[in-house]
């Protein structure tokens, strides 16, 4: 059982991948580029921990516990001894091919090299290594300790045996996983989610009905805990603009094509809960 892990990207989603494995039992290497974004990921994990103590869905001891199992690094090279890398950076394909490229050559030969991507195909990514076998995408949602749903994306030379211990990992922090058996770009849940925001923000770009109503009526229409317009301004427009274009890229389906509205709104700075105005202010 791998219980070695090394998460490449301090952010919100790998502070969550790292808090939520190191809880389990893994010792967490967290690596970023800087000293600072490790403190903002480790204060962030810290306060995590603290809330589920407040609340007693922890023991303090176990918190502590936990947050000693992770250390921190701005060296890719600690990651020489892990069981198991997971890349949790920009959704920016050479960033990403640049970091798996440098992975390759440090890390073992058995070791599996995850990316937590929701939109750029595992294949591509994997093609900057020699162990196209041994890449998967470990696809987790925000908040990690809150979310459930870890998505698995085979890629084009992903192996069964790699694809296994991806989900081994995935279930032993907790997580329910759905297996996406074709690499296309933005897997199962992305082109969900995108489908629907690139309808909604049509709806409201063309005034055809407000952000409130078009949100309330996905949640009283179809139960969604959230709507699709509350959801682009809580992931950030930037970010559904930046996945709804790979998409398009891809696939060149008109319906993944970004509203001219979006654009604009990250022209201008527009970007959801972040900035304090999206297709809501706050």
């Amino acid at each position: 059982m791998a219980k070695k892990l090394a998460v490449v990207g301090a952010g919100l989603m790998g502070a969550g991948i790292a808090q939520v494995s190191a809880q389990a039992g893994y010792e967490v290497i967290l690596r970023d580029v800087t000293d600072a974004a490790l403190t903002r990921g480790v204060d962030g994990i810290r306060a995590s921990y603290d809330k589920f103590v407040a609340k007693g869905k922890m023991a303090a001891d176990d918190a502590e516990a936990a947050l000693a199992r992770i250390s921190t690094t701005t060296d890719l090279e600690a990651a020489a001894d892990a069981d198991l890398v997971v890349e949790a950076v920009f959704e920016k394909i050479e960033v990403k091919q640049e970091i798996f490229s440098t992975l390759d050559a440090i890390v073992r030969d058995d070791t599996i090299l995850a990316s937590n991507t929701s939109a750029i195909p595992i294949t591509k990514i994997a093609a900057a290594t020699k162990r196209p076998e041994r890449v998967v995408g470990t696809h987790f949602f925000s908040p990690v300790p809150l979310m459930q749903l870890c998505e698995l994306v085979r890629g084009y030379k992903t192996s069964d045996e790699t694809l296994a211990r991806a989900r081994e990992f995935a279930e032993e922090i907790g997580k329910t996983c759905i297996v996406v058996n074709r690499d296309v770009a933005g897997f199962v849940t992305t082109r969900l989610i995108s489908a629907l925001v690139v309808e909604a923000v049509k709806l409201y770009e063309s005034g055809v009905a407000s952000a409130e109503d078009i949100d309330v009526a996905c949640k009283l229409g179809f139960g969604h805990a959230m709507g699709p317009l509350a959801t682009t301004d809580m992931t950030g427009v930037d970010i559904l603009l930046h996945a709804t274009g790979n998409i398009y890229t891809e696939s060149q389906d008109e319906k993944f094509a970004p509203p001219e509205i979006m654009r604009r709104m990250v022209d201008a700075g527009d970007l959801g809960r972040k900035s304090g105005k999206g297709f809501y202010t706050y």
